[in-house]
């Protein structure tokens, strides 16, 4: 067929016989489209038939043919089975051979119903499409006139005026109202054509479509013009070998490539290698999964805009499934990036300046912490890092008062590197000494504080001094950028924190100056924390030790060591002492205790405490008595007005001569003894090696610590094996965190129950098993090997009654051992200090009196009764016979005093031997 325009002419040649041979071979092909079946017979009137037909079709309900609103009028309602137009509807794709759905298009979206007119407006042929969309069958409607679906005649008149115009102009459209079958209203949009046959004959072909579908699909194509045209995303549509079937603008401004230089082209042919293998394997990957990429934010290409871009990609089907391509988005994030980047690098700094405040947090050491600021800012901030102090703050002294210059000792306590190697070692050795000239950069932030960027060659030969071998070892090391930051406390610069950087990295700017100038401002108030601990330390630690006993004696039947450890360098000094006293009669006591506290006050009152113990173990008190005695002075001993002293102590006296050891304590770690073994070869003298033995804890009663009051003191006389080794120590030996007094006791006796070559080696290993873990504190150990007398003492002792006699007899004995020993120059003043005392103890005791010589370094005379009461000295005057025997003993004899023993007491005095010091100085 040809198209072609017609006027009334051709209207009237369709009443013609062409014509009838027309619509009888359409209706020929009619049938045949059935599959020869039997056509349906037409309703009877009143039943649906159009108006117009014979008497066997009744007339249906006239339906108009208007031109509808924008909007479907009011009651107009959908076909069953059909949604109301405008509405969203799934359409099904096509039946294949079995029922199954095969392609599908746009047609389906939109069904396009085809009538066959002549040029009298009768149905020629009505297609299936028609009889969808309408209802009307094919045997109803073909052979009878279009406007019979219309009654209203106006309407009928309109669609003749329609097909005049068709056949004078070729073709006409327009909106219409058409009724169904059933009657109800059916919005389309109307297109009529001319057609012409072989013969000439003219026909009309209408074309219906349901306004709806059309009027959405118009909708769709309206809102992909739009958001491709004037998107501010840039959109791309790629075929399945992803070459670009259609790009909008944006996407071509965001490449830096034309519009038309897109199409036809994959990515890889429009955007640089190095961006565009990365898009180009997510697109692959989308076409190839079917899976979305949303969101992926990407570099944009160095040809276009610089900056971040999120894309997007989807696979794209039709409605059979089909494979069509993907499509993807666009969007430029640089913003966006930047400020989340920006949000992200502050969170980055933040947490190093919170990591880096809880790692110098509870140090108080400054080259912990230097080496602590420079592993922090490596790698996260620089490549290499080097802390620089005054030795001041590294020592713990006085800052200087005068400016830096040359001649400032400086040192590089902390050293962090991202790599190793000899040119490190070089640029970055721990504790060297640095040197700089003074108009380097080192020496101007010295000077005056403020921050330097180093960048290039030039600026960084500038470091230190010209020719420095660390500075050429960094230019081998690749060094670009580098800040010297000055390290300051309280106005002052303390030390300089040098970082730099190397290799590909991106330079310093002045946002890593700022936070590195925050950073170490936060080490440097760390670093003066730890300058003024060490200062105060180190005052009172040597107030401790000036405190502590400077040379501990090694008296008569006892062989001592001890040792004295400070706690880490995270404790303050604590109030841990010890001490060895000689006693009369070769007797020796020793102490060990700690005052509760640290610092200055608690070494001061640790000193004051060991004095008072001192002079009051001069008195000759048993242990119990003393530490009553101490504990009425708590008050007087405490570290200040508010503070009561708290403190614990173990006070042991040894009597060589009589092998006991009596000991008594107040709230202190009760001592270990560790008697030797069978395997000992004889009895061990002083000096000699130490062997193994059995140890045991001395069970004493706790008693209160000192200060605390409320518990008495008693104390414990002990029988001691000779050779036993006795352990007295303070807790900081014993005590750990997580476990019990008892675990480090038990591990004390493990470790003194070993053999020894000497005890001082004892020592050693005793604090080489210290647990690691046990508290920072202090440690007092004192060791004493427990022998009965020195060898080859002389002694000599009697036992007298209580009777006149006794004075006599007394001398006697005396004399003649004096002879025997040898020593016939003290005789006289012996048997005259003797006979005194003697009758002193016959006058006032009832009971038997004890006479003891012993021979050492001195003669040591002592006189034992059974009152308790000390002798009093007083002055006798010119005319009294009596009173003047104390007075004679303390002229004559070296030393004299009175102790309490049991339930008496012994006084006692001594001789200094011929040819010693002081019997020269006695006898001038």
């Amino acid at each position: 067929m040809s198209s072609s325009g017609y006027g009334g002419g051709g209207a009237r040649r369709s009443g013609a016989g062409g014509g009838a041979a027309a619509r009888a071979r359409l209706r020929l092909g009619a049938n045949r489209t059935t599959g020869g079946r039997e056509r349906p017979t037409f309703p009877r009137r009143g039943e649906g038939a159009p108006e117009g037909a014979s008497s066997a079709r009744p007339a249906q309900p006239a339906p108009s043919l208007t031109v509808p609103d924008a909007a479907p009028p009011t009651g107009i309602r959908s076909r069953p089975g059909r949604p109301f137009p405008g509405g969203p509807r799934a359409v099904p794709a096509p039946l294949g051979v079995g029922g199954e759905r095969v392609g599908g298009s746009l047609f389906d979206v939109v069904r396009v119903a085809i009538a066959i007119l002549d040029t009298a407006g009768r149905v020629v042929l009505w297609s299936p499409a028609a009889e969808e969309l309408l209802g009307w069958p094919n045997e109803l409607l073909v052979g009878r006139r279009i406007d019979t679906l219309v009654p209203d005649e106006e309407q009928v008149a309109r669609i003749r005026t329609a097909i005049q115009d068709t056949l004078r102009h070729g073709h006409w459209s327009g909106p219409a109202e058409l009724r169904d079958r059933e009657g109800a209203p059916v919005l389309v949009d109307a297109r009529i054509s001319l057609l012409v046959d072989g013969d000439g004959t003219p026909f009309l072909q209408v074309n219906l479509a349901e306004a709806a579908a059309v009027r959405a699909v118009e909708r769709d194509l309206a809102v992909r013009d739009a958001l491709f045209e004037q998107s501010p995303l840039g959109i791309a549509i790629m075929d399945t070998e992803l070459r670009y079937t259609a790009v909008n603008r944006t996407l071509a401004e965001m490449n830096g490539v034309a519009l038309e230089d897109h199409v036809g082209r994959t990515t890889g042919e429009t955007l640089p290698e190095r961006a565009a293998d990365e898009i180009t394997a997510i697109q692959r990957q989308v076409l190839a999964t079917g899976e979305p990429v949303i969101d992926v934010t990407l570099a944009s290409p160095i040809t276009a805009r610089s900056g971040y871009r999120s894309v997007s990609y989807s696979r794209m089907t039709d409605r059979s499934g089909r494979v069509l391509g993907i499509s993807g988005t666009v969007m430029d994030v640089t913003e966006r990036y930047r400020a989340v980047a920006k949000v992200e690098h502050a969170r980055r700094r933040l947490s190093l300046l919170n990591e880096f405040g809880s790692r110098v947090g509870d140090l108080l050491d400054a080259s912990r912490i230097a080496q602590e600021l420079a592993g922090a800012v490596v790698p996260r901030l620089t490549d290499h890092a080097a802390v620089i102090l005054l030795q001041a703050v590294a020592h713990g002294d006085d800052l200087p008062r005068h400016g830096h210059d040359r001649r400032t000792s400086l040192l590089q306590l902390g050293t962090a590197s991202v790599q190793d190697g000899p040119e490190v070692e070089v640029m970055l050795r721990r504790g060297a000494r640095i040197t700089f000239a003074e108009d380097s950069a080192c020496g101007r932030v010295l000077r005056t504080g403020v921050p330097e960027l180093l960048s290039g060659a030039d600026q960084l030969s500038d470091v230190t001094y010209a020719g420095d071998p660390k500075m050429q070892a960094a230019h081998d090391l690749g060094v670009h950028s580098m800040l010297v930051v000055p390290l300051r406390a309280r106005g002052i610069v303390i030390g300089l924190l040098l970082v730099s950087r190397a290799g590909y990295r991106e330079g310093f700017d002045r946002d890593d100056l700022a936070f590195t100038v925050e950073l170490a401002d936060r080490a440097g108030s760390s670093l003066d924390n730890a300058r003024l601990y060490a200062r105060e330390r180190t005052a009172a630690l040597t107030l401790q030790r000036t405190l502590l006993p400077q040379q501990v004696p090694q008296p008569t039947g006892v062989e001592v060591a001890y040792r004295y450890v400070p706690g880490s360098s995270g404790t303050e000094v604590g109030g841990d002492w010890f001490d060895v006293i000689p006693l009369p009669g070769d007797r020796t006591a020793l102490v060990v205790g700690d005052v509760m506290g640290h610092g200055l006050r608690a070494a001061a009152t640790m000193g004051r405490l060991r004095t008072a113990v001192r002079v009051l173990a001069a008195l000759d008190l048993p242990p119990d008595v003393l530490l009553r005695h101490v504990h009425e002075l708590a008050d007087d001993l405490a570290q200040g007005p508010d503070e009561a002293l708290l403190a614990t102590c173990v006070y042991a006296v040894f009597d060589p001569a009589t092998a006991t050891l009596t000991a008594a304590k107040a709230g202190h770690i009760p001592p270990v003894l560790v008697v030797p073994g069978e395997e000992a070869d004889g009895p061990t003298r002083d000096g000699g090696p130490l062997p193994g033995g059995a140890g045991r804890i001395l069970e004493l009663p706790s008693g209160a610590p000192l200060g605390v009051g409320g518990v008495p003191f008693e104390s414990v006389e002990l029988k001691i094996p000779e050779g036993s080794l006795l352990a007295l120590c303070t807790d900081g030996l014993v005590e750990s965190r997580d476990k019990d007094l008892d675990v480090g006791l038990d591990r004390l006796i493990t470790v003194l129950q070993q053999p020894y070559a000497s005890i001082q080696a004892a020592c050693e290993a005793v604090l080489d098993t210290m647990e690691q873990g046990r508290e920072p504190d202090d440690v007092a150990l004192l060791l004493a090997r427990l022998g009965h007398g020195q060898a080859g003492t002389p002694t000599a002792g009697w036992t007298l009654p209580a009777e006149p006699t006794a004075v006599s007899r007394a001398r006697r004995l005396v004399r003649a051992t004096l002879a025997e020993w040898g020593v016939e120059e003290l005789t006289d003043t012996a048997e005259l200090l003797v006979s005194e005392l003697v009758t002193n103890a016959v006058r006032y005791a009832s009971a038997p009196i004890g006479v003891r010589l012993t021979l050492g370094e001195t003669l040591l005379v002592e006189i034992s009764d059974p009152l308790p009461d000390p002798p009093r000295e007083r002055h006798a005057a010119e005319a009294d016979e009596g009173g003047r025997g104390l007075e004679l003993v303390a002229l004559l004899a070296l030393h004299w005093g009175a102790r309490a023993e049991g339930m008496g007491k012994v006084v006692w005095f001594e001789q200094a031997l011929p040819g010693t010091p002081e019997a020269e100085a006695a006898g001038g």
